[in-house]
């Protein structure tokens, strides 16, 4: 019989959390393991202080590391590693399942052996507002769809969509195109869904799998997010120089705009074109992060600590350890 384990990265998980494992353990394919990738132990001990959580979650394997380490794509690789399961299911740790048959129909498309990979529909939150509300189906729509090669020139950058808040994967494809990019800021998915369509794979979209999942960003979280795409998309040439994502991006606005105009939100027009402005300019920043001075990068990144990271990469990259010290790339060895 096939398996299934879900994977999920935590940072100062609530109890929203604690309530996502309970939908796993009701689902009508269980999964074997939970793997919990957590970020800074201290945080998740004090959500789970005084509770008998490894007694009523002993599926769950949870493994710490800091947040020094993280980063998004090789920390799910590093959960891929630790699963020995024939499919994964990568979620977030705010992603609520709708019902008990979420992990039964995203897996369909993989054992019909049609897809690499399949996500999730995301589903606004009670508290979501209308313009998040109409972004949720605007990018998740009711009608299930299985994308690849072909759909291109129809659907675009939305050929290569695909999310991890709540997406399974099979795992023999996965190991086989080298799981996720080892070092990203952001689209570790979209940039493995590229891989998978590249080498002749599809990605499906199952509608009728649901989870709640929705965030009511102000317009600097916008902006810092967008900020993020951008520096993304620019890494990642390969992916993203094939399409103008501004493109979808004003056909959102268009479309929000008159969602909002014909259902009663009129006076919420104004906000839209705020967050709308706030996300183009952090993309446009983002795209031409390497002509910004380092400072100013920190300012508006939403991952400071990536650019640490990156930082201490590129020091390290030049240690001569033979030597013991730094080594100055116009004089070796001097």
């Amino acid at each position: 019989m096939d398996t299934v384990d879900v994977i999920i990265p935590t940072y100062k998980p609530g109890k929203e959390f604690l309530k996502i494992l309970d939908m796993l353990k009701m689902q009508t394919v269980r999964p074997s393991h939970i793997i919990i990738l957590n970020t800074e132990e201290k945080y998740f001990e004090r959500l789970i202080f005084g509770s008998d959580f490894s007694q009523k979650h002993s599926s769950c394997k949870v493994y710490h590391h800091s947040k020094k380490e993280f980063d998004h794509g090789a920390i799910r690789n590093r959960g891929v590693k630790l699963s020995d399961a024939d499919y994964f299911v990568m979620m977030t740790q705010d992603a609520v399942p709708k019902d008990e048959k979420l992990l039964e129909k995203l897996l369909e498309p993989l054992k019909e052996k049609k897809a690499a990979v399949s996500y999730a529909r995301q589903l606004p939150k009670e508290d979501c507002n209308p313009i998040e509300r109409f972004t949720r189906s605007f990018n998740y729509p009711e009608e299930s769809c299985l994308k690849g090669e072909k759909d291109k020139e129809r659907l675009g950058i939305k050929t290569y969509f695909c999310s991890d808040v709540c997406a399974a994967y099979n795992k023999e494809i996965f190991v086989s195109l080298g799981g996720f990019v080892k070092r990203t800021l952001f689209n570790e998915d979209m940039i493995y869904a590229a891989k998978a369509i590249k080498n002749g794979y599809m990605i499906a979209y199952q509608s009728e799998a649901e989870v709640y999942h929705s965030h009511n960003y102000s317009a600097k979280e916008q902006f810092c997010r967008n900020f993020d795409l951008g520096v993304s998309q620019t890494d990642h040439p390969e992916v993203f120089s094939e399409f103008a994502s501004e493109k979808e991006g004003i056909r959102m606005v268009k479309e929000t705009s008159a969602y909002l105009w014909n259902n009663g939100y009129k006076r919420m027009i104004p906000r839209l074109f705020v967050l709308s402005a706030s996300k183009w300019l952090g993309y446009r920043l983002g795209k031409g992060y390497h002509r910004l001075p380092d400072k100013f990068v920190m300012k508006c990144t939403s991952d400071p600590a990536y650019w640490n990271r990156k930082a201490l990469k590129r020091a390290v990259e030049h240690i001569d350890g033979s030597k013991g010290y730094g080594k100055n790339p116009d004089k070796e060895g001097v």
